[in-house]
């Protein structure tokens, strides 16, 4: 039995119609039908089709990892990739200064701050206040957990590098998210609790396959990505894209 005979005859026992699979995954109808027919050209790509095949399988109630496999086997893998080639987590994202700073411009670096912690020490102490020695690192903010039904960081809060797409998720309930690398393997995936916040910076495409859309809120730069109702959703990654998002 073919991957198309497998969704379709899914499908039926699931009591789904073409449209309602349609409605959950914002896979088009044509799409859909063209799909269980065998025929995976209008999809738009190997990246895509695979991303349409593990949206289908979630709704339908079906192993989605097998029928991946399948399509690699008829229409060739183009190979494995790690998961840190693809993705890695945002928070923190560190500055490094450069390493070759001249021995005259440290002793300056230096000689100010001794001069600066001079200062401070004196002005604390005529205003009574007890003095503190100022911190030696600069630990990153924590994400705050979501307060409103629509939690949205601005986009002067997101520190964006080139070529790479900023990706927040806040989570009402919780919610699975996997990622999908553009051979269509599996590269992670998350649990993202009722409550909290989760933040990965994307530096190439990849499909972001969202199990519980109604339940969080996503934005791709800081812009809020629309959830649609529906039992799994799929947004199409491509920080190197003019338009780094698109739905599933």
């Amino acid at each position: 039995m073919g991957i198309g005979d497998t969704l379709a005859e899914a499908r039926r026992q699931a009591g789904l119609t073409t449209t309602q699979v349609s409605q959950h995954t914002r896979i088009r109808e044509s799409i859909v039908r063209a799909i269980e027919q065998g025929d995976f050209s209008p999809c738009g790509g190997d990246f895509y089709a695979r991303g349409h095949i593990r949206s289908i399988a979630e709704v339908v109630g079906v192993d989605p990892v097998p029928l991946v496999r399948e399509y690699d086997h008829e229409h060739g893998s183009p190979g494995g990739m790690r998961a840190s080639q693809i993705f890695e987590p945002a928070t923190p994202i560190r500055i490094r200064e450069p390493r070759n700073l001249h021995l005259g411009r440290f002793f300056a670096l230096a000689l100010l701050a001794v001069v600066g912690f001079g200062a401070y020490h004196f002005i604390a102490q005529r205003e009574g206040h007890p003095t503190a020695t100022p911190a030696a690192t600069v630990r990153p903010v924590a994400t705050p957990k979501a307060s409103a039904a629509h939690a949205k960081p601005s986009p002067t809060q997101l520190a964006i590098p080139p070529n790479t797409a900023i990706v927040q998720m806040t989570a009402k309930s919780d919610c699975w998210v996997g990622f999908d690398s553009p051979t269509g393997q599996q590269v992670g995936q998350n649990l993202v609790k009722a409550g909290t916040t989760k933040t990965w910076s994307v530096k190439q495409q990849l499909a972001m396959v969202i199990g519980n859309p109604p339940g969080v809120s996503v934005t791709v730069n800081g812009k809020l990505q629309p959830m649609k109702a529906g039992q799994v959703a799929t947004l199409h990654i491509n920080p190197l894209s003019k338009t780094p998002v698109t739905g599933g």
